[in-house]
């Protein structure tokens, strides 16, 4: 990966004025008139009227027309601009904003070329969002996309008056208005593309779509459990608007991942589809380093840089790294305070049900993760929803997507059946305290989880009993994958997801491995402490209660023991310097636990 060396003009438009005050934790530079950040104003042209704080990325424009893609799919975590952008490409080629065309952009990159100076508000643009469809249920999913769609026709009313719509258009027209909730799925299907060829008709110039959010209902509809009716529903709509019309000029998708062709795209082979693997567009998302620092040296923060490296650097897209999530930028230079901006803007339900609930090997990985290390996996761009409960790459390819990890590295350059070898770590520190507060989350209805950790420190096996049992009755049944509880593969899922509160609890205190070689075999836990070596460390082995093998719980506790000392797991932290070792054998039979303790 390469550093950004050149990246986008950088523009503060200041009209108003704003004092902020200072985090002395933060900086000691004194209060200072900066221009307005406006959290959450999405709308470009109210950005750039009303002067606030932007970055220009006009040079999107450019980039894009001149690729001569008729349907572009760009593909971005969220909170990166991509409404903002959508917006701005509305702006510029929309009919409706010729008039504002000098205003919006004469300050901007963009109104450098004579030719695009020509080019804007010369196009009909249909610009709408998925953004707010999360139904929980099919019917209010279909119902609310075909409002969207009433909204268009409602916004596009002039037509029915200008006399380019028969009798039967213009009863269709009206029925779409006015009752769309019973639009059937063929009325639905070709909607967008009879409306793009109305406007044909009034302007005499094929249209623009742009479509923001595209998969937001999808991921919805995986969680719900309706994901085969609005793939069928979402199929025959995108195939009509976006492939059989040919008054479609050029069309712009936006979303977090990339579905599956097979899933909705299967119509579409004139898609062009952009990844945070691809160097197109790969600085018109997010924000640069040098964009970032000049931004920090702007609002008095220059003694921070480091810091907000670490907080908020971390996106790689294509070649280039460094990228900065544009949204707790912005909230840093509001409030100049660092927090989870980013990652508090959504539930991450789907995130953390998926790595709750996931194999024992991705629960390893994520241990490895949760540690600051990397990971090397097989990822694929495509995201097959369907396989995100049995296929751990579609799981990575879905966090990478998502931002929540970052691309380090490339194996190679060789493909396996579509997917790519990666390394992958934590994209920075926001994203780890995301992880870390997800687990936490798990145990923290558990009062016990804590009582556990005390009895664990002070060596009292007696109620580290007691409490384990009262953690595995509350907690097993939420780290089962499976549609019924099992009890040869619930004690592997809910101790590896015991680890991973281990990491959270004792971080700073400890280092945590597990499923690491030692003497001649495998532990599954080991804690050395991290200030002396003289105080206590520790070493668990897991073994789950077979009636063929083993008469009692007791017994299989008992050959947990034996195997740490029979493979002398101890040797590692002996040679190390550690000076007091204890060790635990960890019985399972299906929610009930028995510990016992080694010599």
């Amino acid at each position: 990966m390469r550093d950004i060396e050149k990246s986008n003009t950088f523009h503060i438009l200041s009209k108003s004025e704003k004092t902020i005050e200072c985090d002395l934790s933060l900086t000691t530079s004194l209060p200072r008139k900066l221009a307005i950040t406006a959290i959450g104003v999405q709308g470009f042209d109210d950005i750039i009227m009303k002067n606030y704080f932007y970055v220009d990325k006009t040079n999107f424009i450019k980039e894009w027309w001149e690729s001569g893609n008729v349907v572009t799919l760009i593909t971005r975590p969220r909170r990166f601009g991509k409404t903002l952008t959508m917006s701005m490409v509305e702006c510029f080629f929309s009919i409706h904003y010729q008039e504002k065309g000098e205003k919006l952009f004469k300050k901007l990159d963009i109104w450098k070329e004579p030719y695009y100076q020509q080019l804007q508000g010369t196009y009909p643009v249909i610009n709408l969002s998925f953004s707010e469809i999360k139904g929980k249920t099919f019917e209010n999913t279909r119902a609310s996309i075909c409002k969207v769609i009433a909204n268009l026709y409602e916004a596009c009313r002039f037509l029915q008056t200008s006399g380019i719509l028969s009798r039967t258009e213009n009863i269709r027209f009206e029925e779409i208005c006015e009752n769309a909730k019973n639009m059937d799925d063929v009325d639905a299907s070709f909607s967008l593309r009879e409306l793009s060829e109305y406007l044909y008709r009034y302007y005499g110039k094929r249209v623009i779509i742009l479509l923001d959010e595209y998969d937001t209902p999808m991921q919805e509809a995986y969680v719900n459990g309706y994901w085969e009716e609005l793939v069928d529903f979402l199929r025959g709509l995108f195939g009509s608007t976006f492939k059989a019309n040919r008054y479609l000029e050029r069309a712009i998708m936006t979303g977090i991942t990339r579905v599956s062709k097979e899933s909705i795209f299967s119509d579409l082979n004139n898609l062009k589809v952009i990844t945070s693997t691809s160097n197109e567009y790969a600085t018109t998302f997010g924000f640069t380093e040098e964009e970032v620092l000049q931004a920090l040296d702007e609002y008095n923060l220059s003694d921070v840089k480091e810091k907000t490296k670490e907080w908020y650097n971390g996106f790689t897209f294509g070649e280039y790294s460094n990228i900065y999530n544009p949204w707790s930028i912005l909230n840093l230079l509001d409030t100049k305070k660092y927090s989870g901006y980013w990652t508090n803007t959504s539930s991450n339900a789907l995130i953390k049900n998926l790595i709750q609930k996931s194999s024992r090997k991705v629960k390893e990985k994520f241990e490895k993760l949760l540690q600051g290390e990397t990971i090397q996996e097989l990822i694929d761009e495509q995201i097959v929803f369907n396989q995100l409960d049995t296929n751990p790459s579609a799981i990575w390819s879905l966090l990478l997507a998502s931002g929540y990890l970052k691309l380090v590295t490339f194996e190679d350059e060789t493909t396996i059946g579509g997917k790519r070898n990666c390394w992958l770590a934590v994209t920075n520190k926001e994203t780890m305290d995301l992880f870390y507060g997800m687990v936490y989350d798990w145990f923290s209805n558990v009062e016990s989880y804590n009582d556990f950790i005390n009895a664990l420190l002070e060596n009292d096996v007696e109620n580290m009993n007691d409490y384990m049992n009262d953690i595995a009755l509350k907690t097993f049944s939420s780290f089962d994958g499976g549609k019924q509880e099992s009890e040869k593969t619930e004690p592997e899922r809910f101790y590896h997801g015991f680890v991973l509160g281990l990491l959270v609890e004792l971080r700073g205190k400890y280092s945590i491995t597990s499923n690491r070689e030692s003497g001649r075999g495998r532990y599954d836990i080991t804690l050395k402490p991290l200030n002396s070596k003289e105080e206590n460390a520790y070493i668990f082995e897991f073994k789950v209660f077979h009636p063929k093998k083993d008469k009692t719980l007791e017994r299989t506790a008992q050959v947990a023991l034996e195997q740490i000392r029979e493979n002398a797991y101890t040797i590692e932290l002996v040679t190390e310097g550690y000076q007091s070792i204890h060790t635990y054998g960890f019985a399972f039979r299906g929610k009930e636990v028995l510990i016992e303790k080694g010599e």
